[in-house]
């Protein structure tokens, strides 16, 4: 029978509450009864991953981690960047595998939120999906704005057929206030009260867009991410392929002008165009065979993603000398500079369209996560669980769905992008560390589970993972950044939210629970009487 639970007090028994942990069985027998369809095969995986990795990282990030920064506040690693990005690979392996292994032991819907709850208990659970919240939807939000970024120079490269207005769209249409603020003096924006208003009208109209996919399925939203994918990873090949017959070999030295420490300076920039694989574990439970298939997919995506990037940093820092200062075009868009520096202006275009497919892809992967995230937490009593209700044809999360494009909407208008940026990379980590703490935890609480995909060499290989992610969180940390001080904050709000709401919200449920065995208990005293 259930047992019953009062308001929350600071006594052993609320300790022993937020400490309790969920049984996997419990959360498998959830998802077989009332979960989302399964629609998702090895190769729907493999474009997610691929699709949510090479985004604005591989498109932008790529040349400031090969030359250093404008301001000289970052080393670049040169050549050299083909190690750094062999080393970001390796890092994100080891979490890679501690993924794999969660999702095809627990291959239900909420990735890090869920294996924390089935090992550390409830509240870090909820902290767990409170950063991953941070990670997802603000990582969404600034996304979309990149996207309306790229948007408007792709326009403005057609302004000779295109009306003005939309070749060059007004200032105020096209930037978040931020970024009104700063261009105020030298552009015009309507004011209320005396404020400049603005309004990102591309990133919202492309939110919109990503949701109504999304809505519609699933397995429609791996389809638009496979073409997306594919437009990418040959306007890529393109590059690479072009771009070979332009590569100085005296360029490649001297290989590491900044020697070790821009390597691993280029190591922890490049690290952020791998983000993306974890998404694929909120997936789990619209696997047709996740056992077999969400191994393959968050692996196999980390190979192709690491070929595909040491092929275009041999390329880029063979066309481009990396060890004398840069053009500030070359750290924005290095790929499409290196093609224009070469008259191969035709090249740059079809690179602007690829990174616009890679935004997209990315998009796409990101909101899917946010509201698998929701989903489950609101499966735990956490949120209302009228998020669950799942559209009557389409079997999605459409009501959560439409809130994540809400908010991010809302984000677009209001958040500084910048800061908000910088808070992902910490919730990034942080769930990294989680899950590789949660496998060493559940080898030695629950070690005869079925484990059809096993982290090898454990708990050597989650302690790396550890090691790695932390160690690169220390090293944001100790540089000049609001997001080291606004993260703790973060958490902060997280856990003061758990204890008004979700702590509440459980035991109330518990409650529920409680009365209704007792009602059963006495139904079945009554019966039995009667006989």
């Amino acid at each position: 029978m259930a047992e019953k639970f009062h308001r929350a007090t600071f006594t052993r028994n609320f300790l022993k509450t937020i400490t309790r942990i969920k049984n996997p069985d419990d959360m498998l027998a959830d998802a077989k009864s009332d979960g989302l369809e399964k629609t998702l095969g090895v190769w729907d995986l493999i474009i997610l991953g691929v699709g949510a990795i090479i985004g604005s990282g591989i498109f932008a990030v790529v040349g400031i981690a090969a030359a250093g920064n404008a301001d000289g506040s970052s080393l670049g690693a040169g050549p050299g960047l083909v190690v750094s990005m062999i080393i970001a690979a390796i890092a994100c392996v080891f979490s890679a595998l501690c993924y794999s292994e969660f999702a095809t032991m627990i291959p239900v819907a909420g990735g890090a939120y869920t294996y924390t709850f089935a090992t550390l208990g409830e509240f870090a659970a909820w902290m767990v999906g409170w950063v991953l919240m941070l990670e997802y939807a603000i990582g969404f939000i600034a996304v979309a704005c990149a996207w309306s970024n790229h948007f408007v120079q792709f326009m403005s490269g057609f302004e000779k057929v295109l009306p003005v207005w939309l070749a060059h769209p007004p200032a105020w249409l096209v930037n978040d206030p931020f970024t009104a603020a700063k261009l105020s003096e030298s552009a015009y924006f309507p004011k209320i009260f005396g404020m400049p208003f603005c309004i990102n009208l591309p990133a919202i109209i492309i939110v919109l867009l990503i949701t109504l996919i999304l809505v519609k399925g699933t397995r429609d939203s791996a389809k638009m991410a496979g073409l997306m994918v594919f437009i990418k990873l040959a306007v890529i090949a393109l590059f690479v392929i072009a771009g070979a017959f332009y590569v100085r070999p005296e360029n490649w030295t001297p290989f590491a002008p900044n020697g070790v420490e821009g390597i691993f300076a280029g190591a922890f920039l490049i690290f952020f165009a791998y983000i993306g694989f974890d998404a694929l574990a909120t997936a789990a439970e619209e696997c047709k065979n996740p056992q077999k298939d969400l191994p393959i997919g968050i692996i196999g995506s980390l190979i192709v993603t690491t070929i595909v990037y040491v092929a275009v940093a041999l390329v880029l820092t063979g066309m481009q000398d990396t060890s004398i200062p840069v053009p500030l075009e070359f750290l924005k868009a290095p790929m499409a500079y290196c093609m224009s520096i070469h008259n191969l202006n035709w090249a740059a275009g079809l690179i602007s369209v690829g990174s616009l497919a890679g935004l997209t892809s990315v998009l796409l992967v990101l909101e899917m996560a946010a509201t698998r995230i929701l989903y489950a937490m609101s499966r735990d009593h956490f949120i209302s669980q009228r998020f669950q209700k799942l559209h009557p044809k389409f079997k999605t999360p459409a009501l959560l769905t439409w809130t994540v494009a809400v908010l991010a909407i809302v984000g677009i208008m209001t958040l500084n992008l910048d800061v908000a940026a910088e808070l992902c990379n910490y919730g990034t980590f942080t769930s990294f560390i989680i899950v590789c703490v949660a496998i060493i935890i559940l080898r030695k609480t629950d070690p005869n589970r079925p484990r059809p995909f096993k982290v090898p060499f454990s708990p050597f290989i989650p302690a790396m993972g550890i090691l790695c992610c932390g160690g690169l969180m220390i090293y944001k940390s100790m540089q000049q950044s609001s997001s080291a001080l606004l993260f703790p904050i973060w958490l902060g709000i997280g856990a003061i939210i758990y204890i008004l709401y979700g702590f509440v919200k459980n035991r109330l449920n518990e409650n529920k629970l409680h009365r209704e065995a007792i009602e059963l208990k006495k139904q079945e005293m009554k019966n039995s009487n009667g006989n």
